[in-house]
């Protein structure tokens, strides 16, 4: 089958993408941000809540037997996909930030003392930055960062030299949600590792773009987010070794996650439940399940070799037609191998995420343009304030491809931006 009727294929179980915005057939570009839903996903949701809604491990009925099977399922699905060696290493959360957060409470207070050092890298998100800095207050340690080049790549070569004996954690980005660069966290790790330092992976758009063995990476700790990848929001997942969850303290307080409660002191259930406090999103963490499998199967044979060849031209288009159609545009986040956005067509390490500004157009005005024309795209600073900092801009454009999306919506984007860029000019 063709590659184009894949992908045509790959649209039909995506609803949203069927609708019209402001008279125009949807064109949605804002992925990075959040993801549309597949029909294997939303079935299960509303199924969840018309019929097995209840609580999770807390009763003797049918019901919430039903409840829990698809909750715990979807967990193991979770340890299936990214490799983790036992479901015990897989902890729900709210969200990457509620994971990283965690760990940097928990961690932080068991591991850390003043004048130790975490490490951050420039390219991170405002949730690999302040869970961080607030942990860093509370204790008195400082935070070092590892920085990015010309590019956008961070400079690994300075990774070793900055991990002396104070340096406690690294915490590093696997995919920017800004420049859209793999990042190669499989030697970040092993950097780390030399030093006997624990590494967390911020996988928020890793776990969507690449295939992910947390065995094989060796990372500490791993944290991403459902919705990101076709599931519901409000759920995220944090992976980490036993050796450390075991010996951090408990984040919150609260229901199922003890195991005898007195007025003078409680103990603690173990993994994972010893970091799940409160009644869990049970429904949209069960919906996790169908999310992954609909994850994997774009990913595997020769529906995966289709998507793979269809990002990987609208990756090369993209990278061309930015500033050769429109002309005037700076790309902020460039494949290995370029130093500009003149250069070569080669996509090397790139995602289909294309960050960029239009010389004496406002990014927000672009936007609204844009959506006037039906097409969805994010502006702003990316909850990446320091990075646009370090860049020398307070705003940029995100277009973030998804599988359902297509060559001809690339090109359509091409020709709206430069018909935005002369209504501006």
């Amino acid at each position: 089958m063709e590659t184009k009727n894949i992908v045509e294929n790959i649209r039909k179980k995506f609803p949203a993408l069927a609708q019209q915005m402001n008279g125009q057939p949807l064109i949605y570009l804002d992925n990075a941000a959040t993801s549309q839903k597949p029909l294997e996903v939303l079935e299960l949701l509303d199924k969840m809540n018309a019929k097995v809604n209840a609580n999770v491990h807390r009763a003797m009925y049918q019901l919430s037997d039903e409840a829990t099977g698809l909750y715990e399922g979807a967990r193991e699905r979770v340890r299936q996909f990214i490799n983790a060696p036992d479901r015990e290493n897989i902890i729900y959360t709210s969200g990457t930030t509620a994971s990283i957060n965690l760990v940097a409470a928990s961690f932080c207070q068991k591991y850390l003392m003043k004048g130790d050092v975490i490490v951050i890298t420039a390219d991170s998100h405002h949730s690999n930055i302040v869970p961080w800095q607030l942990a860093a207050e509370r204790i008195g340690a400082e935070i070092r960062i590892l920085p990015i080049d010309g590019r956008g790549a961070l400079r690994i070569d300075m990774l070793d030299k900055m991990l002396d004996s104070k340096v406690k954690i690294v915490a590093a980005t696997h995919i920017s949600n800004v420049l859209g660069i793999v990042n190669p966290v499989d030697k970040i790790v092993q950097i780390a590792h030399n030093h006997n330092i624990p590494v967390l992976i911020d996988g928020a758009q890793g776990i969507v773009h690449v295939h992910v063995d947390v065995q094989k990476m060796d990372c500490d700790f791993y944290a991403f987010s459902a919705h990101k990848i076709y599931g519901a929001t409000g759920v995220g997942i944090l992976y980490g070794k036993s050796r450390y969850l075991n010996e951090m303290p408990p984040y919150m307080g609260g229901g199922d996650m003890v195991g005898t409660v007195t007025y003078q002191k409680t103990s603690y259930a173990p993994l994972p439940l010893k970091f799940e406090a409160g009644t869990p999103n049970f429904i949209g963490a069960s919906a996790l399940k169908p999310a992954l499998d609909f994850a994997a199967s774009v990913r595997e044979g020769e529906v995966g070799e289709a998507v793979k060849a269809s990002e990987q031209e609208i990756i090369k288009y993209m990278l061309n037609a930015l500033p050769n159609e429109i002309g005037e545009v700076e790309v902020y986040g460039l494949p290995e191998g370029k130093v500009s956005s003149q250069a070569s067509d080669d996509t090397g390490d790139k995602i289909p995420l294309f960050s960029f500004n239009i010389k004496g157009c406002n990014a927000g005005d672009v936007a609204q343009l844009l959506d006037k024309m039906g097409i969805a795209v994010r502006t702003g600073l990316m909850c990446a304030e320091p990075l646009l900092n370090s860049l020398g801009v307070t705003s940029v454009i995100r277009a973030s491809f998804a599988p359902y999306n297509t060559l001809d919506e690339a090109k359509k984007f091409i020709e709206c931006v430069k018909r935005a860029k002369k209504m501006l000019m």
